[in-house]
Order: C-alpha cells, then structure tokens, then sequence
C-alpha cells in the first residue's frame, strides 16, 4: 500500500487494508437487504466491517464504515455491565439491543487520512475485542442475572471456537462458539 491520502474507500481496498494488517477477510452479501460487506475475526470471534456513507455518482466508494462485533446474549444483562465499559473505553462503544450485545467502532476517512492511520484504527479495533472478552469474562461471573444464574454470552454469527473460553451452558461466564 502506497503512502498516499486516502479520501475514499471501497470494499476491495479495504479488504486488501484489512489483509496486510494480518487478518482474513471475505466480502459476505446479506441476503435480506442485498448488502456487500466484509466479515473477518479476531481472537476468534467474528466481526462485520460495514460500508458507511456513500460517495455521489458512479464511484463505489465510501466514506465512513462500521466495524461492529455481534454477542448474543442469554437471559438479562445488567446495563451497568455495559455503561461501565463504556465509561472507562475510548474509540468504541457496547450496547445492548436484547437480545444482542454489539461492540462498534466508526472509522472515517473524510477530509484523507494516511494509510498508518487505518492501520492504527484496526488495531484499536483488535485490542479492542480482545479487552472487552476479558471484561465479560472477569464481570459476568460478579453479575447476578435475574434468574440467579451467570449470563452466557455467543457471537450472534460464530465461525470459530476459543477452546480458551471453556465450556458452553448456562454456567459459563461466556461462550463463544
């Protein structure tokens, strides 16, 4: 990748960013709102890189995209857990759409940025998800859910096990599958 100003992206330079960054990545086209977008993991848990703000005219490109990392959740989630999170992180944010936790991170490229700079983005993005399954790991276990029981957490759209989260069931703190 050259040392140019980046003032647009598409979905193939992106995904070639992503790849020298040292992550795989595929295009994935939604079948509900025939959307193209990326898909690529970390740590192994999935993530969506999502096409923000569109240039006018021909170009395919865009400006802005959406890196979100989905978590189903399984019972009920204490808001605290996720505003406390958001109060002590920079950069990203977590919310909970029940029965959805999202993890998401916009990245701009309006007025031109360096290619060191979306590279420094993504690896915000990678520490990232690796705190944030190490915050519900060492929290989940201190919040009492409303049925009494620890909450288990799996990505929405899993494509790889972490054998290093333990067992799956509604006694595991977190389950990625």
């Amino acid at each position: 990748m050259s040392d140019t100003t980046i003032t647009h992206l598409t979905l193939d330079n992106l995904r070639e960013i992503i790849q020298l960054s040292g992550y795989r990545t595929e295009t994935v086209t939604d079948p509900v709102t025939n959307t193209t977008y990326l898909r690529s993991a970390t740590n192994g848990l999935a993530f969506d890189i999502r096409p923000g703000n569109r240039l006018s005219g021909a170009d395919q490109g865009f400006l802005d995209v959406a890196f979100l990392a989905v978590l189903q959740v399984q019972g009920e989630l204490p808001l605290d857990l996720v505003n406390r999170w958001n109060a002590t992180r920079r950069f990203a944010r977590l919310q909970l759409s029940h029965p959805f936790l999202v993890l998401s991170l916009d990245l701009s490229v309006a007025g031109g940025v360096a290619p060191n700079h979306l590279r420094a983005q993504i690896e915000i993005w990678d520490h990232l998800v690796q705190q944030l399954i190490a915050y519900l790991r060492e929290e989940l276990p201190k919040a009492p859910a409303a049925n009494g029981k620890n909450l288990p957490i799996a990505p929405a759209a899993a494509h790889h096990a972490d054998p290093e989260l333990g067992p799956s069931g509604p006694t595991a703190p977190v389950t990625v599958q």
